[in-house]
Parts: C-alpha cells; structure tokens; sequence
C-alpha cells in the first residue's frame, strides 16, 4: 500500500507542474485549471491537515480532534475548540478511548482523558457529495468507543460517509455536583461533546466528501438515547436531517434534583464532601480516581450513567416532548431487538456463576419495577416460559424497558415526521464465546445486531442466510441515510403500526408487536 501511495504522490506531483507549465503557455489572460488532489491520503480540516489510510474501496481518518482536551481546568467544562496543530497529523490509528471503568473487555487500558476524537470513513474520492451517518456508540455511557466501529461495509456497500465518535462517560461526562457550575450547565458534558463533534461534522465533512446538509444522527443503547436527546435539544437544532435510533432506552433520562443527589454522594465517597471546595477538589483528582462511573438509572442488577434533564443541554424529558409531538421535525428509523434483555441477564449469570432461582423472581420484578412487580409476575408467569428465571425476567424487561419504549417513540415522532419501524428477530445471531455455554438461549438479544452492520468480530461469522440478512439491513440503513426512507418494502410506520420484521429465513411485515410485547399494559406501568 505504501508503495501504491508514494506512486500516486509521484503522479499528482507532475500533474500538478505540468499544469503549471501549461498555464504558462497560455499566458496571463488565461486561467489554469486547478491541479487534482495531490494525495487521497492528506485532508485539510479547519484545525490543520490528516492523513489517513487509503485502501481500494475506502478511506479511514482516524482519532482527529474535535474539540480541546478537557483536562486540567478544562474539566467538567463545556467543549472548547480543538487546537490547530502544525504540519501534518497522522490519522491511521484511533484516538484513546475516554476514561472508563476497568471492567470493560479491555481492563480500562488505552484511555485517557484527552480522548475527544473521532474517525471518518469513506469511499474513495469523486465528486459526488456523500451523505453522513454519525454515529454514537453505546455502553450505559460508561464505556465503549467510536474505535470498535469499523464501518468499511457500510461505506463500501451503501456508498456513505461514517463518522464514529469518542465522548466524556461516567463521571468524567455526566457529574451534575452543583460546585461544578450553574445548575443549567451541569450534568450534559457528553452529551455536549457529541454536538460539538455534530458541529465539527458540519464545518468539515466536506472536505472528506460528505454533504454537510445530509446528515443522519445513529446511535445503539446509550448512543440511541442520545440520539432521543439531539432530538429535543436546543443545541442539536439544525445539526441532523434524519435520526436513526436502535435498542434506546429512551425514558432511563433522570432529572436534575436525582443527578445532584447522586453526584453529591459521588463526591463526599471521593474525598471531596465539602460544597465549599468540592470543585477544586474534584478537578485535582488524578483521572484514576474518577473511573467509577455515577449511577443514575438503575435497571435491575444493571444501571446507567447521564443524561440530565432539567439543564440546559437537555431541558425537557425526551419521551415527554416526543409524546407531545414537540421533537424535531425529520424522518425517523427506529428499532428494537427481541430478546433484548438476555444479554443482561446472562452477564449477571457469568459474574456469579449460576442462575437466577424461582424464588429470586418476585424480588427482581420489585427491585426492577416497583410496587408494579406483583403485576408484572402476573403477565409473565413463570409457567409461560418453562419455569426459566432468566427467559421471564428477559422477556419482561425486554417489553418494558426496550420493545414498548421503542413503540412510544414511533408512535410520538409519527404525529410531525415519517418514521419507519423494525425488529430484529434472528434468535440464532452470533454471540461471543462466553455466552454460548448459558444454561438458556440468548435469542435476538441486545447489541447483537451491531455485527450486520459493522465488522466487529469477536463472534462466530455469520451463516450464509444471515450474510443476506446482513446486506439487506445494511442497503436499508445506508438507503435511509441517502434518502430517509429505508426502501420501497419497507412499511411508513402510522395507524396500523406495521414495522418491518427482521429475519435470515427472509423479513417481513409485522402487524402483532403491540400484543407480543404486551404494550398496552406497560402503557400503565411506570417501574
């Protein structure tokens, strides 16, 4: 590659003195055409040029920086403008991934604070203004990063831009202590990092190819209830034409008092308990000490970072502004998996080793949803799933927490917008090794369909009917990117409620999700 890339350097470099040469001879009243791109490897961004890695069918740009580290006394701050940089930057490697909690795959290595970056895939360069899908990654807004998301299939095969995003987690990016600033400004950092990565999207993509005014926000999980967030956020307004939500557990958002609550906690069991010089004594902290996220939504056994309603970032409960049809006005593909909640269930089963018991249940459903735990028991009886702790719990907070939000959000964006609605449904998806000696199936569970869109690995590969599934999501997914609308089969979400019905024995539509997932009875169910 590097040979084909001196080569090509070679090339442009003669190009570029023979039009100079010629322009010459045509005299001054004359104008020269412009010479060809000098190299597909070099970009000039706003902040200084990349080079990135050029392959046959794409292009990577990888960790460039969006915005300033937020170290020192940057810390709990906004996002400041990134640093331009002198010469040239090497854009081949991702950025490190944002300060986490150590028991991710990676035993929190390769982090650091100074880690608000993003990467920029391609197709090889033309004319043409390639639409944009940014997208937000998941991870309960602890962990993750842009970095696992190689996006070659989606840019190779749907001929779109992608950009993945790092993003300050835990505390680091969600602490709402009221010391840290005004009770507007607090809680949202990560949040305001992604539209500052949004805004650097629109100054820059078209050096990269993209179409700064066909931009389609993405995100699963955490990254998905983010993109609920850009849809009412004032700051977000105008950045995105189109929203793509997948497994978003859209109503975990917590107000203002509950955040400051958990983060006074937070900062007395830091060692910084008193208000007086709490933030002071927070920013001194070494960022080792600030890897234990701040717990705000509790699921069960699993819980979940920011963000913070009630602020200026994000003033309004997304699901309430959805619900009342006050979210932004654009084109909607939104989804959930069927068997979402297996996935936690079986981490918790490998963390100890052994399987909920039948006695455990009616103390799950009451640590999960409240005084609604007794009512919950009596729709998902035990009996319904072969006595399986594990299936029922699954089933039931796959239907509260995932399936139902997911048909309140359509059902909301659906009064102003187009929205198209699915499910993924392959029960046989891949898993990683450690979840295939479970003692019950993991089905359709959560985060598995993110191997049919991107190349992850770290899963069997997919069998040759799910390849076709694979192909068929990704023309979907790019075709909405390209257009808003994922294709002609594909049914606009409205009074009968149709979705499309993803599977590898071959999709279609779905007209029963409301009954098997029960929604009518989670409407009144507020856990």
């Amino acid at each position: 590659m590097r040979s084909e890339s001196v080569g090509r350097r070679t090339t442009a470099i003669l190009l570029a003195i023979l039009v100079l040469v010629t322009g010459c001879a045509r005299g001054e009243g004359e104008a020269a055409k412009p010479a060809p791109p000098v190299d597909p490897e070099l970009v000039q961004t706003a902040t200084g040029w990349v080079r990135g890695v050029v392959t046959a069918d794409h292009r990577l740009f990888a960790g460039i920086p969006y915005a300033a580290p937020p170290v020192g006394p940057l810390r709990w701050q906004p996002p400041a403008p990134a640093l331009p940089w002198p010469g040239v930057r090497d854009a081949t490697h991702n950025g490190p991934r944002c300060m986490q909690d150590t028991s991710d795959l990676e035993m929190g290595r390769q982090t650091s604070e100074d880690c608000l970056t993003l990467n920029v895939w391609t197709p090889p360069v033309s004319g043409a203004k390639r639409a944009v899908m940014v997208w937000i990654h998941g991870g309960a807004f602890i962990n993750g990063s842009g970095g696992l998301y190689d996006s070659h299939w989606l840019v190779d095969r749907g001929d779109v831009v992608v950009v993945t995003l790092n993003y300050r987690l835990g505390a680091l990016g969600f602490l709402a202590h009221p010391a840290l600033g005004s009770t507007g400004a607090v809680g949202n950092f990560g949040l305001a990092d992604q539209q500052a990565a949004l805004r650097w999207v629109h100054d820059n993509i078209a050096r990269f190819g993209g179409d700064p005014g066909a931009v389609t926000i993405a995100g699963e999980s955490a990254g998905g209830m983010s993109v609920c967030d850009h849809l009412v956020a004032p700051g977000s307004s105008g950045l995105f034409r189109a929203a793509l939500i997948q497994s978003g557990p859209c109503q975990a958002q917590v107000a203002l008092p509950v955040a400051q609550r958990a983060s006074l906690d937070y900062a007395r069991d830091a060692g910084c308990g008193n208000p007086a010089t709490a933030a002071a004594c927070l920013r001194a902290l070494p960022a080792n000490k600030l890897r234990k996220p701040v717990w705000y939504y509790h699921i069960g056994d699993d819980s979940l970072s920011g963000p913070v309603t009630g602020t200026d970032v994000l003033p309004v409960d997304p699901m309430v502004a959805i619900g009342e049809g006050r979210a932004a006005k654009v084109p909607v593909l939104v989804g959930s998996n069927a068997d979402e909640f297996t996935l936690f269930v079986a981490l918790q089963y490998l963390r100890l080793n052994r399987p909920y018991t039948q006695g455990q249940y009616p103390q799950l459903l009451a640590e999960t949803f409240g005084t609604d735990g007794p009512a919950v028991a009596a729709r998902y009886p035990l009996t319904r799933y072969r006595g399986s702790v594990p299936l029922a719990y699954s089933a039931a907070v796959t239907d509260g927490v995932f399936a139902c939000v997911a048909d309140r959000t359509a059902e909301g964006m659906a009064k102003n917008a187009d929205v198209y609605a699915y499910e993924f449904n392959d029960r046989g998806a891949p898993a990683p090794d450690p979840f295939r000696t479970l003692p019950f199936p993991m089905g359709a569970s959560h985060s598995l369909e993110l191997r049919y869109l991107f190349d992850i690995g770290g899963a069997p590969p997919l069998n040759p009917d799910q390849q076709v599934l694979s192909d068929q999501m990704i023309d979907a997914w790019t075709r909405f990117v390209r257009g808003g609308n994922p294709g002609p089969h594909w049914p606009k979400f409205g009074a009968g409620e149709d979705r499309w019905s993803l599977r590898p024995d071959g999709s279609r539509v779905e007209t029963d999700f409301d009954d098997v997932h029960q929604c009518p009875f989670w409407a009144g169910v507020q856990g």
